[in-house]
């Protein structure tokens, strides 16, 4: 299959989805993420695939929305591109949920953001050593989708959780790891072969019962976590409305401290 922002790849059973917009951070647009969940129901189905890796080209592994994308409506209707985006995101955390398989994100750079939602959303997460973290959200002034309020604080714990998307301070690989977010920290140059080595575990292990436990864990969390997208969804289209959003996108792509009215 032919993709335009991803590459996918499959071998003895792994299948590996790469982000592949390197110059942008692979920050997601809508058809990104069209994409990457098109991907993620083909790994579903298909029976020679046993585990799922994503990971991201170049030197981040996703920064987040795509504020490029987000620009063209600021003038117009700056909620519009987010009403589409975010039910496909939200449909896509869903399926790396129900993946009956197990899903590692192996995060190779830069983090951010809806990033951060898809990495909380699989099922291990191996982190290169030179990785940096960021929320991301509020400095532009807006607020957590793709799940993230619900499952990084089931990752960190709600304290953490809220200094993340309230301070959104940019921290580090062994802090993640600290912190509970990522499960390993691996030395830059054996982020590939240490993410192959556990996905090869994984393909040799009783795949159906790791379908059947996830299913269980899944049964304790889905229900929060659909409810948690809706009101992701209505908080990020109202927050998208404001004054401070438009100031932090002009704020950010022309480098300077946002001025934020509180409006």
């Amino acid at each position: 299959m032919k993709y335009k922002k991803l590459i996918f790849q499959e071998r003895n059973g792994i299948a590996k989805i790469t982000l592949n917009r390197p110059k942008e951070f692979n920050a997601l647009d809508a058809e990104g993420v069209n994409e990457l969940m098109k991907v993620i129901d083909h790994c579903r189905v298909d029976g020679d695939i046993r585990v799922v890796i994503i990971t991201g080209e170049g030197r981040a592994f996703c920064a987040g929305g795509d504020i490029g994308f987000f620009k063209k409506f600021l003038e117009s209707n700056p909620s519009e591109p987010f009403r589409d985006l975010l039910k496909i995101l939200n449909a896509l955390i869903i399926s790396l949920r129900r993946m009956p398989k197990p899903v590692i994100a192996s995060i190779n750079g830069a983090i951010g953001g809806g990033g951060m939602a898809i990495a909380s959303a699989c099922d291990i997460r191996i982190c290169a050593s030179s990785a940096k973290f960021k929320t991301g959200y509020t400095t532009v002034g807006l607020v957590g989708d793709g799940g993230w309020t619900l499952t990084v604080p089931m990752l960190i714990g709600l304290g953490r959780a809220i200094e993340l998307m309230l301070l959104d301070s940019v921290f580090d690989a062994k802090q993640a790891l600290d912190w509970g977010l990522v499960n390993f920290v691996v030395e830059d140059s054996k982020l590939d072969r240490f993410t192959n080595d556990i996905a090869s575990r994984l393909a040799r292990g009783p795949t159906k019962a790791f379908a059947i436990a996830k299913e269980n864990i899944n049964q304790a969390v889905l229900g929060q976590l659909e409810h948690q997208l809706e009101l992701e969804g209505i908080g990020m289209v109202n927050a998208s409305g404001t004054h401070d959003y438009i100031e932090g996108v002009k704020a950010f792509l022309e480098k300077r401290e946002p001025l934020f009215k509180g409006y």
